[in-house]
Order: structure tokens, then sequence, then C-alpha cells
């Protein structure tokens, strides 16, 4: 069965009020136009789980933009005026992650542990409501999973089996997002043959891969 979708098609996956992982740095590596497709629809209400916010014009910052979302979980903000003035206005909450501890994470989600114990964020803002573990004589903050209902990736090549291919630093959270979502949508600006990309190239395996989008 083919996982190539049309871009309509694969927007019906994404619900009102559902959480979305979104990949790309600054809109690098981001599915920009599955974003684009989004806002054309009445879809809001999103929880966004992402590195930043991208810009105002720009990769899932636009879906900020045009007020789609009420919840970010991410470790940047700054780039988008729009989310900062959300923020500050209390339209939109923004959860603020460390972004070392942000990966680790969602990689946690996709690799099925528990959590994970990291000493940054003790003595902060980040320590708050969060339990403090002691071990061999150091305290770590337990930061728990985090996955989503939909995560939707930016890849440059993809075969149509759905292996990934990400170009420079285009991979950035794409491959470990598609770890941790129970459906994965990936935007390609290529489809080949399965085969057609080199096995030590692949940066995401088909298995994590449901749907491919041209």
């Amino acid at each position: 069965m083919s996982k190539q979708i049309s871009l309509q098609e694969a927007v019906l996956h994404v619900k009102t009020g559902m959480s979305v992982m979104v990949g790309g740095f600054l809109g690098v590596g981001s599915p920009h136009r599955m974003i684009d497709a989004i806002l054309d629809t009445g879809i809001k209400d999103l929880t966004i789980i992402t590195n930043d916010t991208a810009f105002a014009d720009k990769g899932v910052g636009k879906l900020i933009a045009a007020r789609r979302v009420v919840k970010v979980i991410t470790s940047h903000i700054g780039t988008n005026t729009s989310t900062g003035e959300q923020y500050h206005a209390g339209e939109l909450e923004v959860i603020f992650v460390p972004q070392g501890t942000l990966i680790e994470q969602i990689r946690c989600a996709g690799a099925g542990l528990g959590g994970i114990l990291t000493p940054t964020g003790l003595g902060t803002v980040v320590e708050i409501g969060k339990e403090v573990i002691h071990v061999d004589g150091k305290n770590y903050l337990l930061e728990k999973p985090l996955k989503a209902d939909v995560a939707l990736l930016g890849a440059s090549i993809a075969d149509e089996e759905g292996n990934l291919y990400f170009k420079g630093n285009s991979r950035n959270f794409n491959s470990i997002m598609a770890m941790a979502a129970d459906l994965v949508i990936a935007e390609a600006k290529e489809i080949v043959k399965t085969g057609s990309i080199l096995p030590e190239n692949v940066h995401t395996q088909s298995i994590f891969v449901d749907y491919i989008v041209r």
C-alpha cells in the first residue's frame, strides 16, 4: 500500500485541539506546504511542540501569528514577535524547555523510556512543580517523556517506502520527532524509488513514517 497522499489528505489527519510536533530550526527543515494547508482550514486550538517558533511569516510561526495555537512547548521564541506578544498578553501558553532537555524528552517517548534525569534547570523556574531525584550525591530533575498526536516533518528526499533523507542541518529535530508521535507525516521535496537512497543516508527509517506528501 502506497504511503503517498495528497496535501489535502494529509491535512485531514490534523484536528482541532491536537498536539502536533513540527520539525525545523528557524523554519529550516519545516513542512512549509503542510503548514500553509492547515492555515487554509479552520483547524485551531493546537498544542505545538517545536524547537523554536521561527518567524511570524515563516514556518510554524505562521500558525501562531494566525492564532491557531493555544500552547507551545519550545526552547526559543525570540525571533517571532507574534509569539512574544500573545504570551505577554496571556493569550498563548508557552512552556519553555532547555533545548537539550526538549530533545531528550522527545527521544524518551520514542524509545519507551520513563524519563531522563538532568541537572539542567535546578534552582531555576524550570524546577517548579518537578520531582527532584538524588543520585550518588547529586540532585537531578526528572523530565518526563513528551509525545504528540501527530508529527509533521520536512524532508529533503523520501523514497516510496517512507525512508527519509535530510540535507545538512534540516535534519535537526525531525528524526527524533518521527519516533514520538502516534501519526507521522513527512513532506518531501523529492520522492524517489525505493533503494535510491543509500542505506547510510537514511536518517529516518520507513517504519516510523505513516504518510508522505510531495
